[in-house]
């Protein structure tokens, strides 16, 4: 089967976005969360996405928490709103999927709403967003209606672990995820260190109980000077659990300290910047949100940074 402009204009006429990568036709779904792989089909080079198929966007660096482990500092630092807005343009038409609205903590970020709104209602992006719960109000949660698709919701550890690592009340956090379901899908994110790793099994209980749709594992990098990352014993600890896992929840574990564990990407053909590349506070693209270094995205925009790394990114390891 050889794939034409025809065919492309009539899939995107339905709810089905189409990518075309090395791996086939991609057929997605944002509001329903489908996704539909042709994998036998011939696509010609010259049709192929040239866009991750996502991309997180770090809005700002402020942050109401202060864990340790968190890979942003804590400053008054935050992404341009026009400039956002001519990335997520871009994007959409070089054939990414969906973006990844994060910070620090995003729901801090004034032009949050009218963002996600933007991404909506003007591309055909799915709109992600990863928070600490703790400022999704009702009002909040009411003006984010229809404009995000999945939420992810950082849980390090439960109970008494969490209160400790996040210095907030875990029965108030709860009670902000019980909101959480009425505004979209939601996944729980769940960094793995050696205070959080005997909570794995509590922990993804209470996500099936919630209804979480999945549970994806962070195994702790290290930051500078304020964290050395996961230790041996722990992670070893943690591909054990991993390995004897047999709950409801699908687990996913992060490409960053994946340490051998497959990291569920199901898309063999598309690996590194084809799959994923992250946006810095500073308006610098790199490989991922752990990366000290990456392209600074100028006037001529995404996709000539994307190019520079593609070319550049063994030199920049």
């Amino acid at each position: 089967m050889i794939v034409n402009n025809a065919y492309l204009t009539g899939a995107r006429a339905g709810n089905l976005r189409v990518r075309i990568s090395p791996s086939g036709i991609h057929l997605f779904n944002r509001i329903t969360g489908l996704n539909i792989l042709l994998d036998e089909v011939r696509v010609s080079p010259t049709l192929q996405a040239r866009a991750p198929r996502h991309v997180s966007i770090a809005l700002t660096n402020l942050c109401d928490l202060s864990c340790a482990y968190c890979f942003a500092p804590k400053t008054l630092d935050a992404l341009d709103f026009n400039k956002v807005k001519e990335w997520l343009i871009e994007l959409d038409i070089n054939g990414c999927l969906g973006i990844g609205f994060g910070g620090g903590e995003p729901t801090l970020y004034p032009g949050l709403v009218e963002l996600c709104r933007f991404a909506t209602q003007t591309t055909r992006l799915a709109v992600t967003l990863t928070t600490h719960a703790h400022n999704l109000h009702s009002g909040l949660l009411a003006e984010l209606t229809g404009n995000v698709h999945f939420v992810r919701v950082s849980m390090d550890g439960v109970g008494a672990t969490y209160e400790a690592l996040r210095g907030r009340s875990f029965s108030a956090f709860l009670g902000y995820l019980n909101n959480i379901r009425s505004l979209a899908p939601f996944g729980i994110n769940f960094l793995v260190n050696a205070r959080t790793v005997s909570d794995l099994n509590a922990a993804v209980a209470l996500a099936a109980d919630m209804g979480a749709a999945e549970f994806l594992l962070l195994p702790e990098q290290p930051v500078q000077y304020r964290c050395k990352g996961i230790d041996k014993n722990t992670i070893e600890t943690f591909r054990e659990w991993v390995t004897a896992y047999r709950g409801s929840v699908p687990l996913t574990v992060s490409e960053a300290g994946a340490g051998g564990l497959p990291t569920c990407n199901p898309l063999e053909s598309e690996t590194g910047l084809l799959a994923y590349a992250h946006i810095d506070v500073s308006g610098s693209l790199k490989r991922s949100s752990f990366d000290t270094h990456g392209i600074a995205i100028d006037e001529e925009g995404v996709m000539k940074a994307l190019n520079i790394l593609s070319t550049h990114q063994e030199d920049l390891l």
